[in-house]
């Protein structure tokens, strides 16, 4: 009940009312972006989108542009040799404070995706893909935020990241209390989140694993 009609109309609503109030914002955002580094506004990516009839779905994510136009295409940011310097200035706030996300409520209002769900995985991230389907997160819509990016975001790997979203699913299928009981726990959360900045790693997990061995080299060289 509440996955299917409750969850659906509070996106709705929600949506609808970011639409009209965020409007002023996200055409501030999109004219410094022009400014910083002319070219598109938007940047488009093939993501991976709820499963159907048991097969992976997909559709193309809108983000606000943070990447310079002479960024590399179809590279994952985490695959980047040092991905920070392709950030433009705008790109780097936007970024840390999550601004280049508002152009997935137009998503949310179409249902291709909701508010919160776990987070639409990359195209080529069969890794990602492969562990939620252990804990059938790949059955629900991907959502804006969830529970494992109020959880860490970047700084945590692949198993851990769907294991928490798997804890998200598992609350969903719990009775309608449960589900919007988390539901507004990662929506608030994210608020929290973004404040503070917290688990934001420019290379995700790619990144914080090549800090980590960089620190092992320096251990083992002394």
């Amino acid at each position: 009940m509440y996955k299917r009609f409750i969850k659906r109309f509070i996106d709705f609503v929600l949506s609808s009312v970011a639409i009209v109030v965020l409007a002023l914002p996200m055409l501030v955002v999109a004219i410094a972006i022009k400014i910083d580094d002319p070219g598109p506004i938007l940047f488009k990516q093939r993501r991976v989108g709820r499963k159907k009839n048991g097969n992976i779905t997909y559709f193309m994510i809108w983000k606000f542009r943070s990447m310079k136009m002479s960024t590399p295409h179809d590279v994952p940011t985490h695959l980047l040799e040092n991905p920070e310097q392709y950030i433009t200035r705008v790109g780097k706030f936007i970024r840390k404070t999550s601004l280049d996300e508002l152009p997935q409520i137009f998503h949310v209002f179409s249902s291709k995706m909701s508010v919160v769900g776990p987070r639409p995985a990359l195209w080529s991230q069969d890794d990602l893909v492969a562990e939620r389907e252990k804990h059938g997160a790949n059955d629900v819509k991907p959502g804006i935020t969830g529970w494992a990016q109020i959880n860490g975001r970047d700084e945590i790997e692949i198993p851990v990241k769907a294991k928490l979203d798997g804890d998200y699913v598992k609350a969903l299928n719990s009775g309608w209390f449960r589900g919007f009981a988390m539901d507004a726990r990662c929506f608030f959360g994210t608020f929290l989140s973004v404040l503070t900045g917290d688990g934001v790693v420019e290379g995700g997990t790619s990144e914080l694993k090549k800090r980590a061995e960089k620190k092992e080299e320096e251990l083992v060289s002394k």
